[in-house]
């Protein structure tokens, strides 16, 4: 067991390093896509299935209560919490329609749809980007090494894996990261004084 826990540390440091490494630019178009998103008054909608609707409502989180300083709320929505909305669509329509049909009622154009999806392929979050795509939404994307989800994103934030727990482990890093740095951009004299200590 001892081995085992020391071969999973490993083996997910370095796919965590590598991916924001190789990742790094666009880890920066992405912070800079949410805080244009946020200082033009509109919104962040993110949606994802099991571990990735549990990011998605866990950014949301860091976004609307804080992430490490004190500062206005930011304008985020998970769309996997509503259990009234997802199965009502599920049993009416189908369940790949789960987020489309939120992002139809919910997005605004220069919103951003960030969707979360370990393989690329999850039927309901590539519909749901393609469905914020038509209505004038910025769509980021998260996912291991590709899929469907790439084409349909703007910007695909990837992990050079194709173990999913490695991949979601590297996207709440990612998440992480994106947090801090849209902080950073919009509250730098609160940022720089709570991340020094």
């Amino acid at each position: 067991m001892r081995n085992n826990i020391t071969t999973i540390l490993e083996d997910s440091i370095r796919i965590k390093q590598q991916a924001i490494m190789e990742q790094m630019d666009a880890l920066i178009a992405a912070a800079d896509m949410l805080v244009t998103c946020v200082a033009s008054g509109h919104k962040i909608l993110l949606f994802g299935n099991g571990g990735s609707a549990a990011d998605a409502q866990h950014i949301a989180a860091e976004f609307i209560n804080r992430f490490q300083i004190e500062r206005h709320p930011l304008p985020a929505l998970a769309l996997t919490t509503d259990t009234s909305i997802i199965t009502s669509i599920g049993n009416d329509y189908s369940f790949d329609q789960i987020f489309e049909k939120q992002i139809q009622a919910l997005g605004k154009r220069d919103d951003v749809a960030w969707g979360i999806s370990t393989s690329g392929n999850s039927p309901n979050v590539v519909a749901g980007l393609r469905a914020a795509r038509e209505r004038g939404l910025r769509c980021l994307g998260m996912t291991g090494q590709g899929g469907a989800l790439i084409d349909a994103s703007d910007l695909a934030l990837t992990v050079p894996t194709t173990t999913t727990a490695r991949v979601q482990e590297t996207h709440i890093v990612m998440g992480h990261i994106l947090c801090q740095l849209v902080d950073q951009t919009l509250f730098p004299q609160a940022a720089g004084a709570s991340y020094q200590q």
